[in-house]
């Protein structure tokens, strides 16, 4: 934008098929509302006439007003009617007419309301011409004029029926016309509820749908680091609105040319490769650059700003120029699990998917200067292409407070441009507490899965998408032993590999090739897995198994089975399903497969009115090894655990029960005290979930969530193991309430530790 255009000097700009009208009012001394102001309405009528079709307006003072699509639609019709009238004026030889004194002040009041009303208030000038119209009729039907006044008047009625006939056809009188009784002219209200403009600061190039929709019913409010988050259910909608009003949309003035300018300084340098290969140090320093900015800044304009004034500022300037602007607000939200991009940009609002509201349309538009700033950044942290020979890409986003895997499509796989999808991971790890706490899981199955993994099995975890795979299957990692060495393999980076490390852990990380991308010199899944077992004795975690990785994984599973537990995630919604995936899509043999111990299937499970989701393990299922064709036909198959949907309870089976499992019994073979008895291997099992329900009731019931989180389970499991070995060499054997009552011992003892 040039400074000093005169008020109201336009622009046509053209951003693939938009044509966009860009109205200049930064020199003008009136707010640039459509809605508010007529003189603003009369002049983007007056626009419009002049250039035709566009598919926005956007009005620059300080910020873009902009008003979508359909809004112009509602002023391009009126547009035309003016640009109708102005080349025909509609006089009907009234002024040549031998009558026309008998009608001059009359054809004088209609030209009066059309060039008074017509283009600064359509719908008034509408109501008064229709009053007109009827005093006439009454007029022309009490008679009293001679035969040149009523022919006069007869045209002039005439030409007030066409031009109301014109106004009738508009978009504008069509949905609003019910709306018209004791309209007042001047009164703006019914333009209020008509033109609601997406606000874009300067600084940022995202939109927000900023007022509260007008019929909306608030179902929750909350604020996120100074965001103030309401959610609305609309009528006549089944999606839910997520409304935001970020700190940056709450500036006052001052704070916001302060922050422009400050923008426009750091957004001379540009952040180079090596930078963003380090984005948490690379946030650092543009951080501590920012500070100093803003700082110097300020003592220039005279302001004086306060410590957490001049960080809020310095947040908001890192956010819109080496980070992602918006997308980092909602990532931010702890509740928000998945959002959804779609192309083309600048048309369609976001979508998340909210724990409690499930699908929300949101009231953020990105366009598309923002979607490409997105796609060069990913690409310089990811190190991998986003173009037209791979239009793919697929990679992590860690920001503070939050962390994320996103997919990016664009053309010519996507043809309308690029397209995002983020799905949040949680930024500290999940633990099978918190799923018992939220019903994911039943203490019992939890504490068959701890049995499990010290057992050092083999398992996958299976489900389709959103179903919560990897956050389980990091759950399932909180419970491996802190002394035993960690592998994670993943082609992006999900697992959460630095908050377990930051806890201790002895865990190692490789990062993979995409199966999706061509042309990198990232390091194949499959030889990746290969490599691990040249790395000594470890857990082998696996992301995700999708393509010839899962032959390379079932030779570690066949190497590490009776070694360390060999875990992964594996999209598919039955074990059986799983067993196709692996043997027929994937090319694994079918002995191979016999190398899985263990199937945990999560899927979502809806609601009868189907707007509500939840998560669930619907399914623990054991692989036996004396089957040759078909597991599910030769009884290769047996459940452990199946969901209940009447209880929405993960219920153990009669088989489990009973104690018919071969892998428990095979686990037990190994331990002396337990081989041969199946009641010493299920008290265990029980004991370990005893302790997994002691901690989420306790939860509870003195309303403390951080013991349900991995430094507290780490921590109980640690003194799980200790005091099994302590009573173990006590007394001989394991004792399930002398453990118990020794673990609780130290449960209580940490407690109250820690609220000293």
């Amino acid at each position: 934008m040039v400074e000093g255009k005169p008020c109201g000097s336009y622009d046509i700009i053209r951003e693939g098929d938009e044509v966009i009208l860009r109205i200049d009012c930064e020199q003008c001394a009136f707010f640039p509302s459509l809605e508010d102001n007529p003189r603003v309405m009369a002049m983007a009528i007056d626009y419009l006439s002049e250039v035709g079709n566009v598919t926005k307006i956007v009005f620059v003072q300080k910020r873009d007003y902009e008003y979508d699509y359909t809004q112009v639609l509602l002023l391009a019709d009126i547009a035309n009617v003016v640009k109708r009238l102005s080349q025909n004026r509609l006089a009907y030889g009234i002024l040549t007419d031998a009558g026309r004194r008998f009608v001059d002040a009359k054809y004088a009041e209609v030209q009066d309301v059309l060039g008074r009303l017509l283009k600064s208030d359509p719908l008034g000038a509408y109501v008064e011409l229709v009053r007109i119209l009827r005093r006439e009729d009454v007029l022309l039907r009490e008679g009293g004029l001679p035969q040149e006044g009523q022919t006069a008047l007869q045209k002039l009625i005439r030409m007030i029926r066409d031009i109301l006939d014109l106004l009738d056809n508009t978009k504008l009188l069509k949905v609003t016309k019910n709306q018209l009784a004791g309209y007042k002219v001047g009164d703006r209200d019914v333009y209020r509820r008509l033109f609601t403009p997406n606000i874009k600061p300067d600084f940022m190039f995202t939109k927000l749908q900023a007022s509260f929709p007008p019929e909306g019913e608030e179902l929750a409010s909350y604020e996120v680091n100074g965001t103030e988050v309401t959610i609305f259910s609309i009528p006549g909608s089944v999606q839910y609105l997520y409304h935001i009003v970020p700190p940056e949309f709450k500036l006052s003035e001052e704070k916001y040319e302060l922050l422009d300018a400050a923008r426009k300084i750091m957004a001379e340098h540009k952040p180079k490769r090596s930078e963003f290969v380090d984005p948490e140090r690379m946030r650092d320093v543009f951080t501590s650059i920012g500070s100093d900015l803003v700082d110097e800044l300020a003592s220039y304009r005279g302001m004086r700003l306060r410590d957490k004034e001049r960080d809020e500022l310095v947040q908001i300037l890192v956010r819109y120029t080496v980070g992602f602007g918006l997308i980092e607000v909602l990532l931010q939200d702890e509740r928000v699990q998945d959002i959804s991009i779609n192309s083309p940009m600048g048309r369609i609002p976001m979508f998340i998917v909210h724990q409690d509201f499930g699908d929300c349309i949101t009231n953020i538009i990105p366009t598309i200067p923002e979607a490409e700033s997105w796609a060069s950044k990913l690409r310089l942290i990811s190190g991998r292409p986003l173009d037209e020979a791979n239009p793919i890409l697929d990679t992590e986003l860690v920001l503070p407070g939050a962390r994320a895997r996103i997919a990016a499509i664009s053309a010519p796989l996507n043809p309308t441009g690029i397209a995002y999808s983020f799905r949040r991971h949680r930024d500290k790890p999940w633990t099978l507490a918190l799923f018992i706490g939220n019903g994911m899981l039943s203490p019992l199955a939890a504490g068959v899965l701890s049995f499990l993994i010290d057992g050092a099995r083999t398992m996958l975890v299976a489900g389709t998408r959103s179903s919560g795979k990897t956050s389980l299957l990091g759950s399932m990692m909180v419970e491996i032993m802190r002394r035993i060495r960690v592998i994670t393999i993943e082609d992006t980076l999900e697992l959460p590999v630095q908050a377990l490390k930051d806890l201790n852990y002895n865990i190692q990380s490789m990062k993979v090739a995409s199966a999706l991308t061509r042309g990198t010199t990232e390091v194949s899944a499959d030889e990746g897995i290969r490599t691990t077992l040249r790395l000594g004795d470890s857990s082998l975690i696996v992301g995700e198994v999708r393509s010839t990785e899962a032959k390379a994984l079932y030779e570690a599973m066949r190497v590490g089975a009776l070694a360390n537990t060999v875990a992964g995630t594996i999209h598919g919604d039955s074990p059986y399903g799983v067993f196709d995936r692996v043997v027929n899509d994937l090319g694994v043999p079918r002995t191979s497969f016999k190398a899985t111990d263990i199937i945990v299937v999560a899927n979502p499970v809806r609601s009868p009115d189907g707007l509500h989701r939840f998560r669930r393990v619907t399914q623990i299922t054991e692989v036996r090894k004396h089957w040759e064709e078909d597991p599910l036909r030769e009884g290769g198959f047996v459940d452990l655990f199946k969901y209940d949907p009447v209880t929405d309870v993960l219920q153990p089976t009669s088989d489990l029960l009973n104690g018919d499992s071969e892998i428990l019994k095979s686990i037990a073979g190994n331990v002396r005290e337990w081989a041969g008895n199946w009641d010493a291997v299920w008290d265990n099992i029980n004991l370990r979930a005893r302790v997994k329900q002691a901690i989420v009731d306790t939860s509870k019931r003195l309303n403390r969530p951080d013991i349900l989180e991995a430094p507290f389970n780490i921590a109980s499991n640690d003194s799980f193991h200790r005091i099994s070995e302590q009573v173990r060499e006590d007394l001989g054997k394991l004792d399930s309430e002398q453990i118990f009552f020794a673990w609780n011992e130290w449960f209580q003892r940490e407690l109250k530790r820690q609220e000293e």
